[in-house]
């Protein structure tokens, strides 16, 4: 399906009569001591682990009113503390069928990220959804179109644009400024995946809709250690390391470097390890050989070095180093992570730099006060404002990480046109930015 393109951009263009003016000095569209009838109705879909919590940050700012998963103890689990006010369900769209729910959060696994987004926002519902976002690049043309379409609040669960004492959002600040030269790099270091397998197969717990659990996802038999956190080491399910933590560093180097509108142009595999082998990988995703027929093992890139390339000519490196994201130019070089950011650029800013800096870092975050990603999205509901971690610019964040898995895949260079939203002459590349979905959990807009 060819869609058009979906920029921030146009975005804000066609918002602009339904946002609140922001005045110079924010002030809070509503008080956070409301009356349990003035608070939003929220409900939590997916709540195992990171669904969790983000479903009780939500419900400190809303009333939560449901939850749903198809992992029964983890949904009864889930709402215990709301000794009764808060419906369960295993079957999302019931929730989505409710009248008096206003937004929903989604901590699913990635597989099942966009069409819960989709049908929740068709339903009417603003969305707060964990990164990575998608499971594919066409998934980003996808869900950047919904947005666009119905005008729902979005706002995506990479939180390192809001929290952490703002030092992302200085980063940031820092590198577009001016102050560590014109021409930028970035390293963008988040650690490695897990492997390991052969695992065996057995029957699925009775408190588990394993059929329902796998949604689009090719119908294979259950095993243990592809449920709960390790969902993250199949392609499968998600992209592994390189979208799972690559996307919080990827997504704040490209803020930083300028690239937030288009992603890259270019992405050249630098280094990488399969642990089932590069080749094998490649022609099941092509379609070439079955997934049931793939060894019951962890298979997304163990390892991996890429490079990616900016139009402006700046270049983000995502690599598997240690967790931290390095900004340098021909003027100085910091270092950033969620403990500290340091550097001399930092250590020589003067009282006057430090306002000056704090003053920007408010402008950035489009005249609101960081601090709480969920604050931030409740606040974007209420104003009906562009969220800091808007579709936009995440799905350019994660499109480049999905670039690099692609570039890998394939062991060459591959070029992007932003625009065309697709590979230029490279059929190959162009195959793998989509995936067969498995009926009836296809996603459709």
């Amino acid at each position: 399906m060819q869609l058009p393109h979906a920029s921030r951009r146009d975005f804000l263009k066609w918002s602009a009569g339904m946002a609140v003016a922001v005045p110079h000095i924010w002030v809070s569209p509503f008080s956070w001591a409301e009356s349990p009838n003035e608070r939003l109705n929220v409900a939590a879909i997916g709540v195992g682990g990171r669904g969790t919590d983000i479903g009780r940050q939500a419900a400190q700012l809303g009333n939560m009113v449901a939850c749903a998963d198809v992992h029964r103890l983890n949904a009864e689990n889930f709402a215990k503390p709301y000794e009764g006010r808060c419906a369960v369900y295993k079957d999302y769209r019931e929730i989505l069928d409710r009248k008096d729910v206003d937004a929903v959060t989604i901590g699913t696994p990635d597989h099942w990220h966009v069409k819960i987004s989709i049908d929740a926002m068709k339903a009417g519902k603003d969305v707060y959804c964990e990164k990575p976002l998608t499971l594919t690049i066409q998934e980003s043309q996808l869900i950047c179109e919904a947005v666009r379409r119905t005008g729902r609040v979005f706002q995506v669960g990479t939180q390192q644009r809001s929290e952490f004492n703002s030092m992302f959002l200085k980063a940031v600040v820092m590198a577009r400024s001016g102050r560590l030269g014109k021409k930028l790099r970035a390293i963008s270091s988040v650690g490695q995946a897990t492997s390991g397998g052969p695992f065996p197969n057995s029957e699925p717990p009775e408190y588990l809709d394993w059929d329902f659990w796998l949604g689009q996802a090719p119908k294979v038999p259950f095993c243990e250690n592809r449920i709960g956190w390790n969902f993250r080491w199949w392609f499968e399910y998600s992209g592994g390391q390189v979208t799972d933590w690559g996307v919080h560093h990827t997504d704040i180097a490209i803020w930083a470097l300028g690239g937030e509108e288009t992603g890259p142009v270019e992405v050249t595999p630098v280094s990488f390890e399969f642990p089932l082998g590069r080749e094998l990988m490649l022609e099941t995703l092509l379609g070439k050989r079955r997934w049931e027929d793939l060894p019951v093992a962890y298979n997304v890139a163990k390892t991996f070095d890429c490079d990616m390339l900016l139009p402006n000519g700046n270049v983000v490196k995502l690599l598997s180093g240690p967790n931290e994201l390095i900004i340098e130019g021909e003027l100085g070089r910091i270092r950033v992570n969620r403990g500290s950011l340091t550097g001399r650029p930092i250590e020589e800013l003067t009282e006057a730099d430090k306002k000056w800096l704090d003053e920007e870092v408010r402008k950035l975050y489009r005249g609101k006060e960081p601090g709480s990603h969920m604050r931030n999205f409740f606040e974007c509901v209420k104003d009906r404002s562009l969220p800091i971690s808007d579709v936009f610019t995440h799905c350019n964040a994660v499109n480049a990480c999905h670039m690099a898995n692609i570039a890998m895949l394939l062991n060459r260079k591959v070029k992007w046109d932003p625009q065309k939203y697709q590979f230029v002459d490279d059929e190959e590349a162009n195959a793998l930015t989509k995936r067969k979905q498995r009926e009836p959990y296809t996603i459709t807009l």
